[in-house]
């Protein structure tokens, strides 16, 4: 925990955020701005709510992350969750639980990450929370809120003859975080980057909707499971293609050898990238197809392969892996 500078508990709430509270942009869509008892955030018809927390210890490590690296972060995988069902961001609530020993230092800069990501993606802070926690502890949590014009598209829409595509990255992410752990981070600073502060096709959610996209999902918890979430929901197989994933895995293999580079790019998580199904013969600018969308035969169940086959990877799971 980032201590040492100036800490918490020598400023009271309201000293704090009027601290925080400058940082934050204002747009179209914000009525009201933080400051009141609740903002006002003008919305459509259907309007997409998704949330996110990271803790200290389990999502991130002072010693490989900054504030405004985690400020960044928390944002970009829950836009990339609006971007998924087939929405534009709108705003985002934050909530700062914290030992009042952390710095003011590293909270400063953690919203000016936040802020400046929300800024790059045209999307208001529309308030939040704060409070304090017992010693050691920092925990990060954010609400976004996004703008639905048409259908949301589900996890539970693909379909017989559909291909599954990618927009954005493979493994790159996964990559990052084991080049940190094991102290190598110059072998591939990319890939650290991206673990660091991921940068989700936030454009491509909403124009994968408007061209027909079947399902879709946040690439957060690895190819595999996310796909096999796909393939659940749905009651088909996916049939992933190694060929296609060739240039992925050569991507990283200079840095991690071809065996881990292929398991960073299978089962790697936190890439928010957008995975999704299309008809075939339908595939928008930025999207690359991985594979294909079948029935299950008699007596198969839905579930997603390699190459025609079961394989180990299985990706992120957030209490198994804890």
């Amino acid at each position: 925990m980032m201590t040492g500078g100036t800490p918490l508990r020598s400023l009271d709430e309201d000293e704090l955020l009027g601290r925080i509270l400058p940082t934050f942009r204002a747009t179209d869509e914000l009525l009201v701005a933080p400051g009141d008892d609740a903002a006002v955030l003008r919305t459509s018809e259907r309007t997409i709510a998704t949330t996110d927390t990271v803790v200290l210890g389990r999502d991130w490590l002072d010693a490989w992350s900054s504030g405004a690296d985690v400020g960044h972060k928390v944002i970009a995988q829950n836009l990339a969750d609006v971007a998924a069902m087939g929405g534009r961001p709108t705003g985002v609530l934050m909530t700062l639980v914290a030992d009042p020993e952390l710095s003011l230092e590293w909270v400063l800069d953690h919203v000016a990450g936040l802020a400046a990501a929300c800024a790059d993606a045209g999307v208001a802070v529309l308030g939040g929370d704060l409070s304090s926690a017992p010693a050691g502890v920092v925990m990060v949590s954010v609400t976004a809120l996004g703008r639905l014009d048409g259908e949301p598209v589900l996890r539970s829409g693909a379909r017989d003859g559909d291909v599954l595509a990618v927009c954005g990255s493979l493994g790159l992410a996964d990559a990052g975080l084991r080049l940190l752990r094991a102290d190598a981070a110059d072998r591939m600073p990319s890939a650290v980057a991206h673990q660091r502060r991921p940068e989700p096709p936030l454009w491509a959610g909403p124009e994968a909707a408007a061209a027909g996209a079947t399902s879709m999902l946040d690439l957060s918890d690895g190819l595999l499971r996310d796909g096999g979430r796909i393939a659940r929901a749905s009651g088909v197989v996916i049939d992933v293609s190694a060929a296609a994933l060739a240039s992925d895995v050569a991507t990283l293999t200079d840095a991690l050898g071809a065996e881990v580079a292929l398991d960073c790019v299978l089962a790697g998580g936190e890439e928010h990238s957008l995975i999704a199904t299309f008809p075939a013969g339908v595939l928008p600018d930025g999207w690359r197809a991985v594979g294909t969308v079948r029935a299950p035969g008699e007596g198969e169940r839905p579930a997603i392969l390699v190459d025609g086959r079961m394989v180990s990877h299985t990706g992120w799971d957030h209490f198994r892996d804890a």
